[in-house]
């Protein structure tokens, strides 16, 4: 049989320009981390090691390798994606690619280039420093960049990930190199270059019209095979040179639909397009979305709308999964995603400084029920309009559209992440606005047309924060319309209870940092730099005055805790506190609030960020409580605005009533439960009610007020709320024991014993891996049982230690 396609993935050899430095580099892959495993440079993320290492993207860098073709006949052309960034390819000294955009699919034909028998292919990676400097001087007006966000200069004139130049949370480097695929391919009598699919839903049942967009090079006629759960039909298409489109419509009569995690199944049907040459298989989940933006009178709604019925969307913001692609992999990804489930969310959103993800990462979502809000790859910078440019954007969306257009996941494509905003942040913009305001709404408007005419039913919003449609306003703090950013109770050190002041109809982005857990932090400092101000702790926290934030509102709310390990546990405890205050105030707004989204979920490498999972996916604090507030079921404490009571709200966000028997009590500093009263609840599906309130004058000073509940469907928790501050409260030593046993089937129990009041007591191991629960509260005499799972079965016995709020100060 004779060779069609040649896979050019694997082992290539990577050299600077002068030969100085060689070494082996995987395709796919990278070539910071070819050089790291090559023993030329050091760990990246180890110490202060990213200063030294600015070279490797200053200069250009190439691989090539040789490949044996055994007819060289016939059409052939090359099949790249994810080529970062800026890149020269040849083939047998030829030139036949010059690539400027990671975000899309290079298909060049090669056909002349190539030669029977041994055969050698180059890529050129240009200097991407060298070539942002170089595209910048070429503007006819300068193009500002966010500084404090991007160390290196310039990353704004390049369609590659935006944070690979820096951010407030990711390492400087700039890394260069092919991520995604390369393949030597022979045109046959055509190709499939993209398979889309439109649903009509109605009494009936639905209809689901599968259209297949094929490329030809020459007239002629080819049988194409549509299936789709078990039906399948062939159809005998007549080709044209170029593009050619033919279209089958599926009736299924009882439709099984994909409905978000919490909400329903995940029902997902196989749907196969098949040539003589070629196979593409898509998996479907049959749904209707709405974006509902209808006027009320607080301003306009920003609530989704899935299958007729209107979802709280519970989440957080997904970042790239690391900063190297090659320290990346599908078992990795799968696990941050599968903890954002666990932690009971049903959305992420793919924020517009990274990456359009691969293939396989929106099958996740698909599957586990993950909605996703796909942002373009467009953040905090402005960005050129020259025609160029815009044609690059162009083609770029219509290739990302159309190859990830039928997975359900995806609910809301949105133009970009705060360059509304950023007109307001630059001199030049400031001094110009129009010149700058009419250059954004090209780039907008070029976005928008290319996704609708790719996908005409998709939703789009055009920015995030955002106000609503052709609304060029501050959307920052808007209360009454659209998608909100809030970031005054971390930027502007305000205060946590600032959460309270402002009503988002949907809040997407809002946070507070942490730094990562100790065993992480061991990962790349020594014992003499463990501490809050020494030079490698410093450079692991990118945003500016980030450490003094985390200090001075440990000051505020806390008693200062003693030595490194205490701050970092504290730090994590704060956080949580944060973010569940902001939470839990807002989902009791429901329906005028109809969704939070914190910033962020991962890390991209080891550092201080606003992250609620570790690098390496360790579940910090906030992981642990983001899972009791995100609860669809909820009792949350809210005071008064003036204090004077304490309302106990129940959300609940399921289908059903739920009647939920709650519990409150007042705990003494020695540990003492006094109960205060029992009642029994109602709310009604989709609905947040007060189940009671609490005068502040009933909880006595040194007293805390706790609840615990149970719910008709079986979920429960519990809480204490803090009439003041934690550091007024004169804590006694705990008294804390931890007895460890292997279980039964496999990882290890653990039982927590108290002999005082412990709150937020935190269970930590060197051993990577999953505690059952943390970050729990043991009034005197009680215990918890937990289970610790080892992310490598076959780890040595872990030891564990203990944190609790009295005992790290």
């Amino acid at each position: 049989m004779s060779q069609s396609i040649i896979d050019l993935s694997g082992n290539w050899r990577l050299s600077s320009l002068d030969d100085a430095t060689q070494a082996l580099m995987p395709i796919p892959g990278d070539v910071h981390t070819a050089l790291k495993n090559a023993g030329l440079i050091p760990d990246p993320y180890f110490g202060r090691n990213e200063l030294d290492l600015r070279w490797v993207a200053e200069q250009d860098w190439q691989i090539e390798q040789d490949f044996v073709l055994e007819d060289a006949g016939g059409d052939w052309y090359l099949d790249i994606t994810d080529l970062d960034t800026v890149a020269t390819v040849e083939i047998n000294g030829e030139v036949v690619l010059e690539a400027d955009n990671c975000f899309r699919r290079w298909r060049p034909d090669v056909s002349r280039s190539l030669r029977t028998g041994e055969n050698r292919i180059r890529i050129l990676f240009h200097s991407s420093i060298r070539e942002g400097a170089d595209r910048q001087a070429k503007q006819p007006f300068f193009v500002p960049y966010h500084e404090g966000n991007s160390p290196i200069p310039n990353g704004n004139m390049l369609r590659k990930p935006q944070c690979h130049f820096g951010w407030d949370w990711n390492i400087a480097i700039a890394p260069l190199g092919l991520y995604g695929t390369i393949a030597l391919k022979k045109l046959e009598e055509s190709r499939i270059e993209s398979v889309a699919a439109r649903q009509t839903h109605t009494a009936d049942g639905v209809d689901v019209s599968v259209t297949v967009t094929l490329f030809a090079k020459f007239p002629g006629t080819t049988p194409i095979f549509f299936s789709f759960g078990e039906d399948r039909v062939r159809l005998d298409m007549g080709l044209r040179p170029g593009e050619n489109t033919v279209s089958h419509v599926f009736h299924i009569d009882a439709p099984k639909l994909w409905w978000p995690s919490g909400s329903g199944e995940q029902a997902l049907y196989e749907l196969a397009v098949e040539i003589p040459s070629e196979t593409v298989i898509r998996q479907i989940g049959l749904r209707q979305v709405e974006l509902l933006t209808d006027k009320d009178e607080a301003g306009s709604r920003f609530a989704f709308r899935i299958n007729g019925r209107e979802i709280f969307c519970r989440g957080a913001n997904w970042i790239p999964a690391d900063a190297l692609y090659s320290l990346t992999s599908y078992e990795k990804t799968r696990d941050l995603l599968q903890s954002a489930v666990d932690a009971n969310m049903n959305m992420i959103r793919v924020w517009g400084g990274g990456f359009y993800e691969a293939d396989w990462f929106y099958d996740l979502c698909d599957q586990m029920g993950l909605m996703v809000w796909q942002d373009f790859q467009f953040s905090c910078n402005l960005y050129p309009s020259t025609p160029d440019f815009l044609e690059n954007v162009a083609a770029e969306v219509d290739y990302q559209v159309r190859r990830l257009i039928t997975h359900p996941s995806i609910v809301l494509w949105c133009g970009d992440n705060e360059l509304v905003g950023a007109l307001t942040w630059f001199k030049q913009s400031i001094e110009n606005r129009d010149r700058y305001l009419v250059s954004y709404d090209r780039l907008n408007r070029t976005i928008e047309q290319a996704l609708l005419k790719a996908a005409p039913d998709a939703l789009w919003w055009p920015s995030s924060p955002a106000t609503g449609y052709m609304d060029y306003g501050d959307a920052w703090h808007a209360d009454g319309s659209g998608d909100m950013h809030y970031w005054s109770v971390w930027h502007e050190n305000k205060p946590f209870e600032d959460y309270r002041k402002v009503r988002p109809r949907f809040c997407s982005e809002f946070g507070f940092q942490s730094y990562t857990s100790l065993p992480v932090i061991r990962t790349y400092a020594r014992e003499g730099d463990m501490n809050i101000a020494s030079p490698v702790i410093e450079l692991h926290q990118k945003n500016v005055g980030g450490n003094e934030r985390i200090a001075a509102t440990m000051f505020r709310y806390f008693r200062f805790p003693e030595g490194f390990a205490s701050f970092v546990y504290l730090s994590q405890i704060q956080q949580a506190l944060a973010i569940r205050t902001a939470v839990d105030y807002w989902r009791s707004l429901k329906p005028h609030c109809m969704g939070t989204l914190y910033w962020q979920l991962n890390d991209t490498w080891p550092v201080a960020s606003w992250s609620s999972l570790d690098y390496g996916g360790g579940w910090k604090a906030l992981h642990y409580v983001a899972r009791r507030f995100f609860q669809p079921v909820n009792v949350a404490a809210i005071p008064s605005e003036d204090g004077s009571e304490i309302r106990l709200s129940l959300v609940n966000d399921t289908m059903d009533d739920v009647t939920v028997s709650l519990s409150l009590s007042l705990l003494s500093l020695n540990g003492e439960r006094t109960e205060l009263k029992r009642l029994d609840a109602v709310c009604t599906p989709d609905a947040a009610v007060i189940a009671t309130t609490v005068a502040a004058s009933e909880i006595p000073a040194g007293s805390l007020l706790a609840w615990s509940f149970t719910a008709s469907n079986g979920m429960g928790g519990e809480g204490h709320h803090v009439h003041g501050t934690y550091k007024s409260l004169d804590l006694q030593p705990a008294g804390l024991g931890l007895d460890v046993q292997p279980a039964p089937t496999g990882g290890y129990d653990l039982t927590v014993q108290s002999a005082g009041l412990a709150l937020y007591v935190m269970i930590e191991s060197e051993t990577p891996g999953r505690f059952s629960d943390n970050a729990f509260d043991l009034a005197a005499g009680e215990t918890r049982r937990i289970t610790f799972t080892a992310s490598d079965p076959a780890a040595a016995e872990p030891s564990f230690r203990l944190y609790d709020l009295q005992s790290c100060s």
